[in-house]
């Protein structure tokens, strides 16, 4: 992939170094994610026997994350010393961001009459503060609807080439694009919508579904902003997308589920399997278009 000419974004909060936590707040423990009933898990979660929460969390979340909402509000979140990233997985971080950024702000006007609002994105080392709680490396990256900031331990990237067979600097691209079609979710009303109809769910096996009809439609997003930037700034090189392919699939949840488990409960699906992310990542890289990523309409 050629990155090095994209545009670079304003829009990153590079936190790596600093400790992270609220003050006196309420923490993470067992495995669970505290406040952070909005916080999705991603693969390294699953590696850890960890069960990923639902992106916007299912009836059982959301009931105590109202309760918990006030209490972040109240406290004060310590103050961070941000700074650009000078080095080169922070550079291809702020380039892969500012491509994303040229492109929503056209193709969301454009397609859907909406302006696009950029989200900020964190760097950090270890675990910092969001307002969906504490952000741990564990949780893999994810946004936060509540500040709309997407958070990334690049670490993730490594643990994505070493332990699960994804990697390449196209398939890096698609994990920070993925975050950024939850941003896109969120603009367009989705995740509100996704969240009421969570906490009207029978069952968690329905709530789970719609989480991936919503990680779906992300993959799909991703694949819009691939379709539209390459056209644009023309940065595809031979062999991208096979390996941003071989990505999606590492990530499957029945794939993942395979690995921790030795066995595979579709029903507790989150994300998606790993043929349905392929399909939805080549949905937008064929079209590039929004409306070709409706996954609620199928």
């Amino acid at each position: 992939m050629k990155w090095e000419d994209l545009q670079t974004s304003e829009n990153i909060e590079d936190r790596r170094g600093e400790e992270g936590g609220y003050g006196g707040g309420p923490s993470v423990g067992g495995g669970g994610i505290g406040l952070g009933t909005m916080v999705v898990l991603g693969l390294i979660g699953w590696a850890l026997g960890i069960n990923p929460a639902v992106l916007i969390g299912g009836a059982e979340m959301l009931s105590k994350m109202h309760g918990e909402r006030g209490q972040i509000a109240q406290q004060e979140e310590r103050p961070h010393q941000t700074s650009k990233p000078t080095d080169q997985m922070g550079l291809f971080v702020s380039k892969i961001l500012g491509s994303n950024e040229d492109v929503w702000a056209a193709v969301l006007p454009e397609q859907k009459g909406i302006a696009f609002k950029a989200p900020r994105l964190v760097l950090f080392d270890g675990e910092t503060t969001s307002r969906c709680g504490q952000a741990q490396s564990a949780m893999g990256p994810f946004y936060c609807p509540l500040d709309q900031r997407i958070y990334l331990d690049t670490s993730f990237f490594r643990d994505m080439k070493q332990r699960y067979g994804g990697g390449g600097d196209f398939a890096y691209a698609y994990v920070i694009s993925h975050e950024m079609g939850h941003h896109i979710e969120n603009l367009l009303g989705i995740l509100p919508k996704v969240q009421r109809a969570q906490a009207r769910a029978g069952s968690r096996a329905e709530a789970n579904a719609l989480s991936v009809r919503v990680e779906l439609m992300a993959d799909c997003l991703a694949g819009v902003w691939a379709k539209n930037g390459d056209a644009r700034s023309h940065f595809l090189e031979e062999g991208d997308v096979q390996k941003a392919v071989a990505s999606a699939q590492a990530i499957g949840d029945d794939r993942l589920q395979k690995a921790s488990r030795g066995y595979v409960v579709p029903d507790s699906f989150t994300h998606g399997s790993s043929a349905q992310r392929t399909e939805w990542l080549m949905r937008g890289l064929k079209s590039g278009r929004i409306d070709a990523c409706d996954t609620f309409g199928r």
